[in-house]
């Protein structure tokens, strides 16, 4: 294969003017890290309503979490999006679609809600099988004390849920970073849009995406990293990571 490597192209002057290629890779990196922070603040509050609904001994309070998780969890993120950015707009009456077309930053909030919404029926489910793994006893036994059922869900089940849910919880924060590469599609400039406008400005292919995956590489171990202190501390003896 006839190809020139370059590996001091991220020093050089990027053609956008916005400093050198490291430079362009990095603002990328930063807004996937935002994306996916904001996404994911979305995704668990969310989900955690949504998980607690699917939990409750109300079947319509069942029935809405069932048709909110099939929802989004059965239709691709991508046709998500494109849903999001480009029909509500067209949808909404004239004027609020105006606005929203010309806000400068819709590509990220698009990205965020969209993003977090289908991240949110994958929590959902997580959340509504640790609430399922806990013995039964627990909730007679918060019920006997005389608490409310909100009572017993704040007090009682969800943070034992919560506990037993980390690692997969983990697993779809990492899940989110990765899924900000989609919202390319939608104009969002985020760390694979950096790296490909750099393939496309040095013909440098190999060094731009190479770097990307470096990155994304990077952040997910330091997530796992983190995460792994946030179990180990919180863990309960007799359930997962407890001694």
């Amino acid at each position: 294969m006839n190809y020139h490597w370059n590996w001091r192209i991220f020093w050089e002057p990027a053609p956008n003017g916005t400093g050198t290629y490291l430079d362009m890779l990095l603002s990328g990196l930063l807004l996937t890290v935002e994306t996916a922070i904001c996404a994911w603040i979305i995704a668990l509050i969310t989900g955690s309503i949504v998980g607690v609904l699917r939990t409750l001994p109300s079947k319509t309070a069942s029935r809405i979490g069932f048709a909110y998780v099939e929802f989004f969890r059965n239709m691709p993120l991508l046709v998500q999006l494109f849903l999001w950015f480009f029909v509500v707009p067209e949808i909404l009456p004239h004027a609020w679609g105006l606005w929203l077309k010309q806000m400068p930053n819709a590509p990220f909030l698009t990205a965020t809600i969209g993003l977090g919404l289908f991240m949110s029926a994958r929590v959902a489910e997580q959340l509504r099988s640790g609430i399922g793994a806990l013995p039964r006893g627990q909730m007679l036994a918060a019920t006997a004390l005389g608490l409310t059922t909100a009572q017993a869900y704040r007090y009682v089940l969800l943070p034992m849920a919560f506990r037993i849910i980390l690692p997969p919880l983990t697993s779809e924060f990492l899940s989110t970073i990765k899924n900000t590469s989609v919202a390319i599609t939608i104009g969002l400039i985020e760390l694979t849009a950096e790296a490909r406008a750099m393939q496309e400005f040095s013909f440098q292919v190999f060094e731009a995406f190479t770097a990307a995956t470096v990155l994304y590489l990077l952040v997910n171990v330091v997530v796992v990293i983190a995460m792994r202190f946030v179990e180990r501390g919180l863990a309960v003896p007799g359930y997962i990571t407890g001694k």
